[in-house]
């Protein structure tokens, strides 16, 4: 694979989130909210993964700057984000699908939620980090640019240390027991297979 095939892959990717994300973003707006824990913090975050995820490589791809930060790109780099970039946007699409109505972009509790424990929540927690800590590494792979590569990692990085322990204080707080029960079983973000019976 090539340096600039590696970058459409990237563009696609984006395009891809975008078309998997709005469907369930529109329909997030119309589904009532009993508890939402909306603060500067958790906007912050979101923005830090936006602009490490799309804006920086973004403006890379567009300019070539910063162009001092660019590595020799190798064609198995290529082929390794091309893989980890299915990954991320089968896991995204199926954890949209799996969450449905109680899926939101902020911290929120809709009315009559459910605490989703099937599918691939049966053994991880958190498959929508998952899914942006595998886009975050596929772009690393993509991108020939230490800064625009890795800004990936760094704004998940922020958005998962920010964010993740007040979503489960939230879902802890919400259901009890069951969730402390369901956090026991499962991972937070790599999956925990459970033991055979």
């Amino acid at each position: 694979m090539t340096a600039d095939a590696a970058a459409i892959v990237w563009a696609l990717g984006l395009v891809a989130w975008f078309a998997i994300r709005l469907p369930h973003q529109r329909r997030a707006r119309r589904t009532s909210v009993a508890f939402a824990q909306r603060t500067l913090l958790e906007r912050l975050v979101l923005a830090a993964a936006g602009i490490g995820l799309a804006v920086v490589p973004a403006i890379y791809l567009a300019t070539g700057i910063p162009g001092f930060a660019d590595h020799a790109f190798r064609p198995w780099m290529g082929w390794i984000g091309l893989v980890v970039e299915v990954l991320f946007l089968v896991l995204f699409y199926a954890t949209h699908r799996q969450l449905g109505r109680n899926w939101s972009v902020t911290l929120e509790i809709r009315e009559k939620h459910k605490l989703v424990t099937d599918g691939l929540y049966r053994y991880v927690r958190h498959p929508m980090y998952s899914s942006f800590w595998l886009w975050a590494i596929a772009q690393a792979f993509l991108l020939p640019n230490w800064v625009a590569g890795l800004s990936g990692l760094a704004g998940v990085g922020l958005l998962y240390a920010a964010r993740v322990g007040a979503e489960e204080a939230m879902l802890e707080r919400t259901f009890g027991d069951a969730y402390r029960a369901y956090a026991a079983r499962t991972g937070r973000i790599i999956p925990r297979i459970p033991p055979a019976r």
